[in-house]
């Protein structure tokens, strides 16, 4: 997998652990316990592939540039 492609899907990651609690607070969605579970661990790993995706973009860039 790509770096572009895995900031990608990080960042629809991060996205969504942002909507759903937002919908949870606008009662759109029923609250519960595995939603905002699942919404925390959705951001959480979006974040850390956000930044593995960035270290790696960076990484192949200065490999190029040598």
């Amino acid at each position: 997998m790509n770096s572009r492609l895995r900031i990608g899907i990080s960042f629809l990651l991060v996205l969504a652990g942002f909507l759903v609690p937002f919908l949870i607070v606008l009662q759109v969605l029923e609250p519960g316990l595995m939603l905002s579970f699942s919404a925390y661990f959705s951001s959480l790993v979006g974040l850390v592939l956000a930044l593995y995706g960035a270290f790696d973009y960076v990484n192949s860039r200065r490999r190029n540039d040598h």
